[in-house]
């Protein structure tokens, strides 16, 4: 009998893990790989119904009876040719891009000079002061609405992208701020306190040790003055008029609806064509950005 019961523990031992690997596994499938595929299907599904309504032809767009909603039968560029031909579309992303780039040039210039200062010179109240940047960042867009539509029209800056590319700043600087203040504090001070001894200024010690070291960093907060600039909706909207000043978020939306008659091909492709450069953008600075962020709240 002894002879016998040992291969039944023995297979008894060997099921075991195999159970216990067979729970694992299906733990792990159900609390990460299906939640995550079920958060990708939601979050992709618009960009996939804004394609293929910008390649399906009006008979299909309108007669869902007959063709499948979700499937383009016949592919046509004739929305995107209407876009860019019979629009001034080009000339809506040049203003777009142009505001996003110096929006976020001077968004980015002066939050690293102010979070440098909050964070390496040291001088009392200086936490007090990073603080309030950041809550400055807070005050809803509609409030600052006001006081920076009369600073636009005294300045005689109305219906121009010169409004946008000084307005969009009160809302980036604090948040870029904020964020690198977090980045320089993983930036050993050590490192600062070397090149002073040898003789270096601020500014030296700027440009040639915590900027190279904060490259992650300015990418990061590069990458949301950039994004919010390029969709920024309310002050485009409110500050410019004349159709060929519009920014593309604003265009596809006013110029392509007429009344109650929605162009749905041609605002689908408007809107295809205006995300694909943000894409891009962070594409290439995803690792820099996921960085940033570690380093950022590391402290």
């Amino acid at each position: 009998m002894s002879a016998t019961t040992e291969p039944q523990q023995t297979n008894a031992a060997t099921a075991q893990p195999e159970t216990m690997t067979w729970d694992s596994r299906s733990r792990r499938m159900v609390t990460i790989y299906v939640p995550l595929a079920c958060f990708l299907i939601i979050l992709l599904f618009p960009f996939y119904w804004m394609t293929i309504t910008a390649f399906k032809p009006n008979a299909e767009l309108y007669d869902y009876n007959t063709h499948n909603p979700f499937w383009i039968t016949s592919p046509t560029l004739d929305h995107i040719r209407l876009l860019l031909f019979g629009t001034a579309y080009p000339r809506w992303l040049l203003t777009t891009m142009m505001v996003a780039f110096c929006a976020t040039f001077l968004s980015l210039f002066s939050s690293t000079l102010a979070a440098y200062a909050i964070q390496r010179l040291r001088y009392k109240g200086s936490q007090y002061v990073g603080l309030g940047i950041y809550l400055a960042y807070l005050v809803p867009p509609s409030i600052l609405f006001i006081p920076l539509a009369t600073m636009v029209f005294q300045l005689g800056l109305f219906d121009s992208p010169l409004a946008l590319i000084l307005v969009y700043p009160t809302f980036l600087i604090p948040f870029c701020t904020w964020l690198l203040i977090g980045y320089f504090k993983s930036i050993p001070f050590e490192l600062e306190e070397c090149a002073l001894i040898d003789g270096a200024t601020r500014l030296q010690i700027l440009r040639q040790i915590t900027l190279p070291l904060a490259v992650p960093g300015l990418i990061s907060a590069g990458i949301f003055s950039f994004t919010l600039s390029w969709n920024e909706f309310i002050y485009a909207l409110a500050f410019i008029q004349s159709s060929e000043n519009k920014t593309v978020p604003v265009a596809i939306l006013t110029e392509l609806v007429t009344g109650d008659v929605y162009q749905w091909g041609a605002l689908m492709a408007g809107s295809l064509l205006g995300s694909l450069p943000v894409a891009i953008f962070y594409s290439f600075f995803v690792d820099y950005y996921v960085s940033s962020l570690t380093g950022a709240v590391k402290e």
